[in-house]
């Protein structure tokens, strides 16, 4: 049994649960920071866009879960669902902090903003797409949608990803170089889902007699 084969066999008995867990005990604490101000004079804003980058760190982290299968064997997908939905959760809660924290509900305004600032718009755009995907990953979903169609629906994970890393580089002023990682990062990481999916689908070479 090789290195990779035991990792796995120790990861099918580590449950899900606990990134939930996790997931939940930061959100409350980075909002307890900004409760006790211990985010900066600008709690607010400071709280909004550390939601955002979690869950763009943790989007980044589910894609990357079948890249390192496919390098190292390591398989990781039984946590995906798990992470998904956490980076969904933070999605929620950095948008609800801008509407309800820095917008204080006023809606007529919400619409304005997203129609007329460019990185709102993009952020906008990605919280949408990630909606179906959060309501469909459930096994209720897979069985009724079927596998494929489910999977293709998935796919929108992609755009979604991509939508939110140029939304951190528009969102950030002075264009620092951390915003320009993450976006290396998605665009890495989709090139390798890419690359490994045409080297698959080459023809084997002829073994020589």
């Amino acid at each position: 049994m090789d290195l990779s084969q035991r990792i796995n066999r120790g990861l099918r008995r580590v449950p899900t649960w606990p990134i939930y867990l996790i997931g939940l005990a930061w959100a409350v604490w980075l909002f307890w920071l900004g409760l006790t101000g211990a985010l900066g004079p600008e709690p607010i804003n400071t709280l909004e866009r550390k939601y955002g980058l979690v869950a763009l760190q943790i989007l980044v982290a589910v894609l990357a879960v079948t890249p390192l299968r496919n390098l190292t064997g390591v398989s990781l997908l039984k946590f995906r669902r798990a992470l998904g939905l956490t980076a969904f959760f933070f999605v929620v809660a950095h948008f609800m902090v801008w509407v309800v924290l820095d917008l204080q509900f006023a809606f007529s305004r919400i619409g304005t903003e997203i129609v007329r600032r460019p990185y709102i718009t993009i952020g906008f755009s990605a919280f949408v797409l990630l909606i179906p995907l959060a309501v469909t990953s459930n096994n209720a979903s897979i069985k009724r949608m079927g596998a494929g169609l489910w999977r293709q629906m998935h796919k929108l994970t992609y755009p979604a990803v991509i939508l939110g890393a140029v939304h951190y580089i528009w969102l950030v002023k002075g264009y620092p170089i951390e915003p320009f990682l993450y976006a290396a990062g998605v665009a890495g990481l989709l090139l390798l889902r890419v690359r490994w999916r045409r080297f698959r689908s080459l023809p084997a070479k002829p073994v020589a007699s």
